[in-house]
């Protein structure tokens, strides 16, 4: 088990790492979501033994680790930039952490064929680095990694370089990997999306604060703040300040239109919010059970199989996730529809609110 305890880390007068507190449990794969700058790779070196919080400790299996460094410590680290030894082939390369552990022959080969194996690295293995691709490099880094057979694994956005498929295959690959391990894994990505494919526990974080931790789909499905729903949503959230009225919420800006109060906050104390809706669910054809609201059409991005249209609404920049092409002309005015079941609403703080506690409030 990996503890850390109110970890702060603090350089000069800038604050990088603030009050974070996490249990992290063997055999689990956790993943640190965030934008670039939120903290990921300060908080990934403190768990290493790299850097030293300012404040704060680290407890691996109840022991007290806040000062051991790296070499003392059972860990094995992935960078996004490749890191492996020039003058050694990609078996050596692979084979070097059990080699100063003094592994058997035997097991060594036996771990180096199946890490190769399972990174499509096999007809590489006699190979130089530099003879390789920089996703071969890459996928040789992440192979070491696993070869090791750490009892804490950090993977510092590990997969950023490599080609698409492999990226996907490596995705599907990776959680059955770590959960066969026993190790903690720690995984720090950007992209929402590979935090929901990779599963297991995320943790959200925002200018070095860890937002909200739990299990990956129940933090996307309910954020507690509207800044992790943001961090948890590419392309961008959608969001509105407005006024509950009665039976209504009324945008700042919506020249007297008005959008129904989906029903699970019927019972939601009039006053500001903000309400917020995922890109995917904001949709061009008219659907039951859905506000209406007028846009106008700023660009249209398609990609092949999607479109995604940016629009100005009631003041707001919004975009909307469609499938298939929509090639909508910039200025075009159209009207897109809000499913009420898939309205977020946040308080004028900022923070979720509690559809529990509305019903019984009710």
């Amino acid at each position: 088990m990996l503890e850390l305890l109110e970890v702060e880390k603090r350089s000069g007068g800038a604050v990088h790492l603030a009050d974070i507190s996490l249990r992290l449990l063997p055999g689990t794969l956790n993943v640190l979501l965030g934008p670039t700058l939120s903290g990921k790779t300060s908080l990934m070196r403190i768990m290493a033994g790299l850097d030293r919080p300012s404040s704060g400790r680290i407890l691996a299996d109840d022991m007290d680790v806040t000062g051991v460094p790296v070499q003392q410590r059972d860990v094995a680290m992935v960078y996004q930039q490749f890191i492996n030894y020039p003058a050694m082939t990609v078996f050596e390369n692979i084979a070097s952490p059990m080699r100063i552990a003094r592994k058997p022959k035997a097991e060594i080969e036996g771990t180096v064929e199946r890490v190769a194996d399972l990174l499509k690295l096999t007809p590489y293995l006699r190979r130089m680095p530099l003879q390789l691709s920089g996703g071969q490099q890459q996928r040789t880094a992440l192979a070491r990694a696993l070869a090791k057979n750490a009892r804490l694994v950090l993977l510092d956005e590990p997969l950023a370089n490599l080609d698409y498929k492999l990226r996907e295959e490596l995705r599907a690959e990776l959680p059955k990997i770590f959960a066969a391990s026993g190790a903690i894994f720690v995984y720090a990505t950007a992209e929402p999306e590979e935090a929901l494919l990779l599963g297991g526990n995320t943790a959200t974080l925002s200018q070095g604060r860890v937002t909200q931790f739990g299990p990956t789909v129940d933090v996307y499905r309910r954020p507690n703040t509207l800044i992790t729903a943001r961090i948890f949503a590419d392309p961008p959230l959608n969001v509105m300040a407005v006024e509950k009225r009665g039976a209504a919420f009324a945008p700042v800006e919506g020249g007297g239109r008005q959008i129904p109060v989906p029903p699970a906050y019927e019972g939601l104390a009039d006053g500001p919010y903000h309400i917020a809706i995922r890109p995917h669910h904001v949709t061009l054809a008219t659907t039951d059970g859905a506000a209406s609201l007028p846009a106008t059409v700023i660009v249209t991005e398609i990609t092949g199989s999607e479109s995604f249209v940016h629009l100005k609404t009631l003041g707001e920049n919004w975009v909307l996730l469609a499938h298939g092409i929509h090639d909508l002309p910039p200025g075009r005015p159209v009207e897109i529809h809000l499913p009420l079941r898939h309205i977020m609403v946040f308080d004028a703080d900022g923070a979720s609110v509690d559809v529990g506690a509305v019903r019984k409030a009710a």
